[in-house]
């Protein structure tokens, strides 16, 4: 009965349109239709189940009823807004995965360094960057898909697409623990969502999948799949040495954190919810709204290779247009700049010789930062000024956006800074068998350094530490991810120590994070090579902005600074207390070091308290500012300048 009805379906549509198109020819001034409904007719005839012994339909097969709603009836938010899954999806890095020219590349320089293992470098790789196109040929029992494969297959080009996420079984192989590109499909032309009771006609009659309900599709699992990948080592010579190496691990560094017990998922950042009610699909008229609406902007964190894709889009065939773009780009840098970390510079004292602050940075993401691929890290950088000098200066850049003062070798991590362009890199750096930087993935042997920030909660004796190492230099810093030895902060303190004999006047100082996706060094090697993907990846990344990534800043201003002045440890000024209930302390002097001038600053260098021309006095007792916090009190003598740092509970 369905295959009749479909029939007919068809032969009146074909009717319909041998008609029209016999008028037109005839130069007929009547019309049947309107454009739009011609253009529907056509959509509607392009619409057919899936062929027997296929799998998977491209995301055009979905476009007609979740994309576009001419009508403003479907995928429609209650301020008018569309939000329709296609065109959030199509201008995202998943959309892009497979045309993705800097992945090319790096997989064609691969191959070139290890061609014996072509064959298995490309399954492992485009299992994940072009899933349908090679889960199709798995299942045709071809033993290997290529990239000349992708280059000639339209369901590989579309990257992780709708059916690649949505056709994940919920417990087929058991979704959840394998990962490195073994994804579980349902083979039997089911399509998962996350609404109950779906309605099942359209789907099930024009493209042959039956949409069903499972939880799955809004839990963090349905991500392991890809986001843990763990790849053979081979030594110089190309061997395999039977030793593996984690390449990333972001679902692994997911689940060792709070966020899994708090019921935060992957979905929560990356898919951001709203409440509004939306009708999914615009082919059927009376569905149920529904709600909460996962909306399919796929946000990350590469800002870098969005805007090089959407310059080059005409070269890598992406039809997609800038406006769509642009709104990718503009999540991606909210989710950069309001939800992955927090930083905050805290002044500890001033001496005669030497500045001490500190950075707090945490974690606010539900995995390291940064995760992913491990070209990708963040720069902190710090620089203190005078009102015309630079006094010190630590995570600064060149023209070609090296970081000034990097170890050529690889950066290690640093607790305390006490000289000018030693730089905090928060990164992960693999090795290869003789302990020298690789970023040729088939050489990664050990791990010289993952420092990068875990997220809250992340313990090292986790069941998945194994996958999410720290390096010893990070784990022996006693303020990484710990508060008073106990994991799990989420956060790292850098202590600056900044050298400051002979200078005077008033200081700032600017705290800044940057993000690099691509930085300079991870295409060093590449760009010696020379291939079609490798050229051209070369010239787009030669043109391109490659300027970091600001993410986060902040700045003391206004801290007082005189030659000669010192911590107040075993000085004549006494101060009490340091901790205060009511806001009252008193500073003292005990060998006649009259006090001349107070001045009280917050820790963002605010200047909130001015007690001047005290008379020379040599006791004082006066009310920090009502908010409770740290305070800073610089105290002038008529000798010296001392600061002391007190706290308002």
């Amino acid at each position: 009965m369905k295959k009749i009805t479909i029939l007919f379906i068809f032969i009146g549509l074909a009717i319909g349109f041998k008609f029209m198109n016999s008028a037109s020819s005839e130069g007929s001034s009547y019309k049947y239709h309107t454009i739009d409904q011609i253009e529907a007719f056509r959509d509607t005839l392009r619409m057919a189940p899936i062929a027997a012994g296929e799998y998977f339909l491209p995301s055009s097969s979905c476009r007609g009823c979740h994309g576009y709603d001419s009508a403003h009836t479907a995928s429609i938010d209650e301020a008018g807004n569309d939000v329709n899954l296609v065109d959030r999806w199509e201008s995202s890095m998943m959309a892009l995965s497979a045309k993705d020219p800097f992945w090319k590349a790096k997989v064609r320089q691969e191959i070139m360094i290890n061609p014996a293992h072509a064959n298995e470098l490309q399954n492992k790789c485009l299992d994940c960057h072009a899933p349908l196109g090679a889960y199709t040929a798995k299942y045709h029992g071809h033993p290997y898909y290529t990239l000349n494969d992708l280059e000639n297959d339209s369901l590989g080009s579309d990257g992780v697409s709708c059916g690649a996420c949505h056709a994940i079984g919920a417990n087929r192989l058991g979704l959840g623990n394998f990962f490195s590109g073994n994804i579980p499909y349902d083979t039997t032309h089911v399509e998962y969502g996350p609404f109950t009771s779906p309605y099942v006609g359209p789907m099930q009659l024009y493209e042959g999948f039956t949409p069903t309900y499972s939880n799955h599709m809004d839990q963090g699992r349905l991500c392991s799949s890809c986001h843990t990948l763990i790849t053979q080592t081979a030594d110089l010579s190309g061997a395999y040495t039977g030793g593996y190496f984690v390449e990333q691990a972001t679902y692994h560094e997911y689940v060792n954190s709070q966020y899994p017990g708090n019921d935060v998922k992957c979905q929560t950042c990356h898919m951001p919810q709203i409440q509004d009610a939306i009708i999914l699909s615009n082919s059927t008229g009376g569905l149920t709204a529904r709600t909460p609406f996962n909306q399919h902007k796929f946000q990350g964190a590469n800002y870098f290779m969005l805007n090089l894709i959407k310059n080059n889009k005409d070269s890598l065939d992406v039809d997609v247009p800038d406006d769509k773009f642009d709104s990718t780009i503009v999540a991606t840098t909210d989710l950069l700049r309001t939800k992955a970390i927090d930083m905050n510079i805290i002044l500890d004292s001033v001496t005669a010789d030497t500045a001490y602050f500190k950075v707090k940075v945490l974690n606010k993401a539900g995995h390291k930062f940064p995760s992913g691929y491990p070209s990708r890290r963040a720069v902190l950088q710090l620089v203190i000024t005078d009102a015309t000098d630079t006094v010190f200066k630590s995570g600064t850049f060149d023209a070609q956006q090296h970081v000034i003062g990097e170890n050529p070798a690889y950066e290690p991590h640093h607790d305390v800074i006490k000289q000018s362009n030693v730089p905090q890199i928060y990164e992960e750096v693999p090795g290869d068998v003789n302990g020298n930087f690789t970023s040729i993935l088939e050489r990664a042997a050990i791990l010289l350094k993952d420092n990068r920030i875990p997220p809250a909660g992340f313990t090292t004796s986790s069941p998945v530490y194994d996958t999410t190492l720290v390096s010893a230099d990070a784990n022996a810093d006693d303020d990484f991810n710990k508060t008073s030895s106990v994991e799990g902060s989420g956060s790292d303190y850098v202590h600056y120590r900044a050298p400051i004999t002979g200078w005077s006047g008033s200081l700032k100082i600017r705290a800044k994070m940057y993000y690099q996706a691509v930085p300079p060094k991870w295409v060093a090697s590449l760009f010696t090579m020379s291939a079609t993907e490798i050229n051209r990846f070369k010239d787009m990344y030669n043109n391109a902005d490659k300027s970091p990534f600001l993410m986060v800043a902040d700045s003391l201003v206004g801290v007082g600074l005189t030659t000669g002045a010192t911590e107040l440890a075993a000085s004549n000024i006494k101060v009490w207390p340091t901790i205060t209930h009511d806001g009252k302390i008193t500073v003292a002097s005990e060998y006649g070091e009259l006090i001349k001038l107070i001045d009280v600053y917050t820790t963002d260098g605010k200047h909130p308290l001015e007690l001047a021309n005290v008379s020379y006095q040599q006791e004082l007792t006066f009310d920090l500012p009502a908010a409770a916090g740290i305070y800073y009190i610089r105290i002038q003598t008529s000798k010296k300048i001392y600061y002391k740092k007190v706290v308002k509970s």
